[in-house]
């Protein structure tokens, strides 16, 4: 069986959970998906190899192809099976940790999207409200300019590497994002997440309510009006000055 990984990097992390019983039913499972993500998915269970995407045919056999995200249908899945019980990404070895503030509660932020929909992105000087007492806020965000930081007061702590995120990620308290592959790789790592949606957001999320079914560990902040993130972000950090306070006394 040959997987195909042809859409997002967060496509291919949260669809990378069907590989398990993909593999339990296939002689074999090649997965041909973005060269960012080959530390994650060769260590995926159910993958037996993992090769980088490039232009023209796989250099694979195979007897059967199908696209990561076709794998769910194929596979007829109940709603039990979607439901994620435990984290299934592993993360390579690190030979050296990250510096991290560890003052205070952390929090990793991400407030930009690619080309795709701008509708997820947010106002980086909004975020500045997040700045609570106990709070230490660290900039994941990859490109952000010394301007953008420096409103927020947030220190860069980004990476390109996505494994080296994941990393990031396991040493942070929290992460506060919007729609993008780093919501998907935390969730999947099983992280503490909160993910700012818009009115319209995309149909892997519910149009209401705060949890999701791909990932336990997240919650949801939807916007009340499209266009207009104040109300969430006010929401966030008046939740955010809470579970500060509680971890501090826990």
């Amino acid at each position: 069986m040959l997987v195909r990984c042809y859409h997002g990097l967060g496509d291919t992390i949260q669809f990378l959970r069907f590989m398990r019983p993909l593999g339990e039913l296939a002689r074999s499972v090649t997965v041909w998906c973005q060269e960012e993500l080959l530390p994650l998915v060769e260590r995926t269970a159910g993958v037996d190899r993992a090769f980088a995407l490039h232009d023209g045919a796989p250099e694979a056999k195979f007897e059967v192809d199908i696209e990561i995200m076709e794998v769910p249908h194929a596979l007829r899945v109940s709603c039990e099976q979607v439901g994620m019980r435990a984290p299934y990404l592993e993360l390579p070895r690190q030979d050296a940790a990250a510096d991290l503030d560890r003052e205070g509660f952390s929090v990793g932020l991400v407030w930009q999207v690619g080309e795709w929909d701008k509708r997820r992105a947010i106002p980086s000087h909004l975020l500045r409200s997040l700045a609570v007492p106990g709070v230490t806020l660290h900039a994941l965000q990859s490109g952000a300019r010394k301007e953008e930081l420096d409103r927020i007061g947030a220190r860069d702590i980004s990476t390109p590497g996505i494994a080296d995120l994941g990393h990031v990620l396991n040493q942070l308290d929290l992460v506060i994002c919007v729609d993008t592959m780093v919501a998907h790789l935390a969730g999947a790592l099983g992280r503490e997440a909160w993910v700012l949606l818009h009115t319209d957001c995309d149909w892997r999320w519910p149009l209401s309510g705060d949890r999701s079914i791909w990932y336990p560990s997240m919650r949801l902040f939807h916007q009340t009006r499209p266009g207009d993130w104040t109300d969430v972000v006010t929401e966030v950090a008046v939740k955010l000055s809470a579970r500060a306070q509680f971890d501090k006394l826990g």
